[in-house]
């Protein structure tokens, strides 16, 4: 067998021959990270992830909660790493058998188990900024579990970063670790908690980390558009410019960063709402987000 320093080596030798590419196991590390922090101001990160029995917020449920805070500087930078902390909850009904194969949760696992929900809530209460890989997920979850936690910032890994200009394939939480150098047992939520810091504390080819991307984005407002009226004929071309069908209101909607705001609107007037595609309002219902709506 190997020693440590041979694996080292061994290591070594393989990337610099530029024909294999080393992942190295996930290995995240309570306490300080070791980064040279210069005495400025600061805040609490947490980042979250659930397992649930299902996919519909309305009727499905939490089966697993994983949170892990962090505390980061100016420069998005994770100065230090808390403990975690993951709880499951017993749904009351068998879980299907895909859940099963995909968290590794069985019913047996939950029996007369719960969430602490004073925990819970004092640790989303102290956080700066709410973190999930798919928040737009996660957030209604963790709102309708625990409803005194709404209103808090969330943001997303998932969207609001720009990993194609990062030079990152795809958006699934394990891709991007594997092309970030690292590995982890996934689709349990406290590995995807410490992978998506992990992540966090990437640098980005313009010398930035990811964490750093991710305040900037989560500090700009956005403006969430809806194609109220639009008629049933527009919607290929709804679909095409990114906006997503919402069943409940019955719309189609996108976000939109201010300064595209703009254009955003001649389009909408020429492709949907000029007199020949037939609408039914006027013009789109535009509302101003924040991170604190974000997601919610």
């Amino acid at each position: 067998m190997l020693r440590q320093n041979g694996v080292e080596d061994l290591v070594e030798r393989l990337e610099r021959d530029g024909g294999h590419r080393v992942l190295r196991r996930l290995d995240l590390r309570e306490g300080r990270t070791g980064v040279d922090y210069d005495g400025g101001p600061t805040s609490i990160g947490l980042v979250l992830d659930v397992e649930t029995t299902g996919k519909d917020a309305g009727t499905d449920l939490i089966i697993e909660l994983a949170m892990r805070r962090f505390r980061y500087d100016r420069l998005g930078r994770v100065l230090k790493i808390d403990r975690a902390w993951s709880w499951r909850e017993d749904p009351g009904r068998a879980l299907d058998d895909e859940i099963v194969r995909l968290t590794g949760i069985t019913d047996a696992d939950l029996v007369g188990q719960e969430i602490d929900e004073d925990a819970a809530a004092r640790l989303l209460a102290s956080a700066d900024l709410v973190i999930a890989h798919n928040a737009a997920f996660d957030r209604k979850f963790v709102e309708r579990r625990l409803p005194g936690s709404a209103g808090r910032a969330w943001c997303c890994t998932c969207a609001e970063i720009d990993w194609a200009a990062a030079g990152f394939e795809g958006r699934s939480l394990g891709w991007l670790c594997s092309q970030a150098g690292f590995f982890y047992d996934a689709h349990r939520a406290g590995n995807d908690v410490d992978a998506v810091i992990e992540l966090l504390r990437h640098e980005l080819p313009d010398g930035r980390t990811v964490l750093a991307e991710l305040v900037d984005s989560a500090e700009c407002p956005t403006v969430r558009v809806e194609a109220f009226g639009a008629d049933f004929g527009v919607k290929d071309a709804l679909r095409a410019r990114g906006y997503r069908w919402n069943a409940e209101s019955k719309v189609w909607w996108r976000e939109v960063t201010a300064d595209a705001l703009t254009a955003e609107e001649f389009w909408l007037a020429r492709e949907v709402y000029a007199p020949e595609h037939r609408p039914r309002a006027l013009g789109p219902r535009l509302t101003e987000m924040t991170a604190r709506e974000r997601y919610a």
